[in-house]
């Protein structure tokens, strides 16, 4: 019997030395399920029904979600704008370790993952599944020029990208989803109102740009594309890559970052005053019957306790839903948080983050533990029992523990957020510390637009008390604002914030950032 109970040691102890400078994640269980990742583009915490009891705008499925499985209250983005978003939910590293300081890619952009980066898709291949990425990617890859080069647009999407019309649309795409880990892809470059405006499926346009089309901007489009259609055709794609692959003994991986309801605001007729308050209630509701789809697929395959799934945001409602008349109707679009996207505020990263594993998670569960949407690859790293390298998702927690309800404490404390315009905020607890005035983004009072000389120049909000961030407290605890600023300057010096050796960050990170001067 000793002898064994010492060869069982003896294997722990080599499972556990055999990757030296690795963080090895053991699954709570043996089962690996499918795992479907929601991620809606800017829709507000308050625009789903089972997080805002007032909302006007009816989400069934989002809430069954909910109902079926657990609702995270504290769960945020590592950015209240998308391309930042989409880099620290795929790699689980903070985006403002990358050059991409403040703002947003452009569709001609390069990438911004770089070469061999661990990203939750090559984990999960890497763990036996099958791995998709159908929808919006915005992360930037190498759009092919006629005869050499490829294109670069600086991230500069305000004025048309000159080359535009000189990209190869039937060459291939080089450092996009297929060289990141991702087997399928099908999707759009960019934002839907960011051109050029055609679907790619893997490395190839489905069809050359030959016209000029514009959804809010001008430019390359293929014939046949129209805004309007993309939303219906990711879940058309996304249903049949389940119905394809539910028989199979091989799990899946779906990562589904949906182009709505962001601008163009295109319902199809079908929703198209469904709401009865405006075109992004429509659209919303939009949202919600893709989810629905979704959740039929799985149901209709058998396959619904096999799978994981959740419903987020990348990051809080946008203006250009004409917050006024969602108002007007009673709507709390970013519910009691201040704020939307691109600001610092909680309106603006703090998003619905909804689980459903049947089996796993207790139905009708939530919780308050606070999480970072970046925590989702080590979460499905500990699920799977993958091992994460040192050098790679070197900000992700796992909250498995949590979702199986077997958790003590929270998984992490303290997490990170930044505006727009590259603001940061940090969180200690229930404590959260704003290092600028304002919004940082597009709500009052905001950069450039108003004279924030008689401010603090930093913001200090006590969330348990104050979750509307509008007793600003950084007079009376100095102490805690001395604290939180050394952690900033921690988590940024050592290049991440879980255990291991320091790494270098790919840029120089300035924490406090100097703010545009009032026009008025």
């Amino acid at each position: 019997m000793r002898s064994r109970i010492a060869t069982l040691v003896l294997a722990v102890v080599a499972s556990l030395t055999a990757f030296p400078n690795a963080r090895s994640l053991r699954a709570a269980s043996s089962d690996r399920p499918n795992i479907i990742f929601i991620l809606a583009d800017d829709q507000g915490f308050g625009d789903v029904g089972a997080l805002n009891p007032e909302s006007k705008i009816p989400t069934p499925n989002i809430d069954r979600i909910a109902a079926e499985g657990m609702i995270f209250g504290d769960a945020h983005t590592s950015s209240s704008v998308c391309t930042p978003t989409r880099y620290s939910v795929l790699t689980g590293r903070y985006h403002w370790r990358t050059h991409l300081q403040k703002g947003v890619l452009g569709g001609f952009s390069p990438p911004l993952i770089s070469p061999g980066r661990l990203t939750i898709a090559s984990m999960l291949k890497s763990q036996g599944y099958k791995t998709a990425g159908i929808g919006k990617w915005h992360l930037g890859w190498d759009w092919p020029l006629k005869g050499d080069g490829t294109a670069d647009d600086g991230g500069d999407f305000s004025k048309p990208y000159a080359k535009g019309w000189d990209v190869d649309y039937e060459g291939e795409i080089k450092n996009g989803p297929n060289d990141l880990g991702f087997d399928y892809f099908y999707g759009i470059s960019a934002s839907l109102d960011m051109p050029p405006y055609v679907f790619v499926r893997n490395r190839v346009p489905t069809e050359k740009a030959t016209v000029e089309k514009a959804f809010n901007r001008k430019g390359p489009a293929g014939a046949n594309f129209e805004a309007v259609d993309v939303l219906p055709t990711f879940t058309e794609e996304t249903v049949r890559f389940i119905d394809e692959n539910a028989d199979s003994e091989q799990p899946f991986f779906i990562y589904l970052p949906l182009n709505a309801p962001h601008t163009p605001i295109v319902p199809t007729d079908q929703w198209r005053g469904k709401s009865g308050i405006n075109v992004y209630g429509d659209f919303t509701m939009q949202v919600d019957a893709t989810v629905g789809q979704v959740l039929e697929a799985l149901d209709r395959n058998n396959i619904a306790d096999e799978t994981l799934i959740v419903f987020t945001t990348d990051n809080g409602c946008s203006p250009a839903a004409k917050i006024n008349e969602l108002e007007a109707a009673g709507h709390d679009q970013n519910y009691i948080y201040r704020g939307h996207k691109a600001d610092i505020y909680e309106g603006g990263h703090r998003v619905p983050f909804v689980v459903r594993w049947p089996g796993k998670v207790e139905p009708g569960s939530r919780t308050e533990h606070l999480i970072g949407q970046i925590d989702f690859l080590a979460t499905a790293a500990d699920i799977t029992g993958a091992t994460i390298p040192s050098d790679g998702a070197e900000d992700s927690v796992s909250f498995l523990p949590t979702l199986l309800g077997q958790a003590q404490q929270p998984p992490r404390q303290s997490i990170i957020s930044q505006s727009i315009g590259g603001q940061f905020a940090i969180r200690d607890g229930d404590w959260k510390l704003c290092l600028c005035p304002g919004s940082g983004g597009w709500s009052s009072p905001r950069p450039g637009r108003h004279d924030m000389s008689d401010m603090p120049p930093m913001q200090l909000y006590d969330l348990a008390s104050d979750p509307g961030e509008e007793n600003n407290l950084i007079a009376e605890h100095p102490d805690r604002v001395k604290k939180m600023k050394a952690m900033l300057r921690k988590a940024i010096d050592d290049g991440r914030t879980t255990p291991g050796k320091k790494l270098s960050n790919d840029a120089e990170i300035v924490m406090v950032k100097p703010l545009p001067k009032s026009k008025r």
